[in-house]
């Protein structure tokens, strides 16, 4: 594995499991894998990663994966991704009126929730469009509450709506 392959990984990792909120903390999580880059190579790695940064309920922020950025291939050429944050991380309640599903998250998750369900690239579902607490999920015509229930539980806990 390369440096850049391995330095991705443990950046993966550190902000999975962990609020990380700055350049500074991150930087000093790598040094103590063992992993020494400079600001401007995390800055990139980081664009690269499409981090954003999303508030906490206790008034600071951290650094969140859009769509876990784990989306690995895995031997069927289907994505691998765990999506489990989204229970803990934002992911409130999903209701539905005619081709129109509407799921409410915690400030500032709805556009990394929004675009996890873009990257399904489910023939279901037509598109997105996210506020800061708000997503609006258009079905394709036909497409039953049912079945649109059934794609998204695979990024959702649609067992508890």
């Amino acid at each position: 594995m390369s440096r850049k392959n391995d330095r991705i990984e443990q950046l993966i990792e550190i902000i999975k499991n962990n609020n990380v909120g700055s350049q500074e903390e991150l930087l000093k999580m790598l040094a103590d894998k063992g992993i020494f880059v400079t600001q401007a190579t995390l800055s990139r790695d980081l664009k690269m990663l499409k981090t954003t940064k999303v508030p906490l309920d206790h008034g600071s922020y951290a650094y969140m994966l859009p769509d876990a950025t784990i989306a690995k291939m895995n031997a069927g050429g289907r994505r691998a991704v765990d999506f489990s944050r989204h229970v803990s991380n934002g992911f409130i309640s999903l209701e539905f009126s005619n081709n129109i599903g509407v799921m409410l998250t915690r400030n500032g998750y709805a556009s990394g929730i929004a675009y996890d369900i873009d990257m399904l690239n489910a023939p279901e579902i037509a598109g997105t469009i996210a506020g800061a607490n708000t997503v609006f999920i258009v079905l394709r015509e036909g497409v039953s509450h049912e079945k649109a229930t059934e794609v998204l539980s695979m990024i959702l806990p649609v067992n508890k709506l």
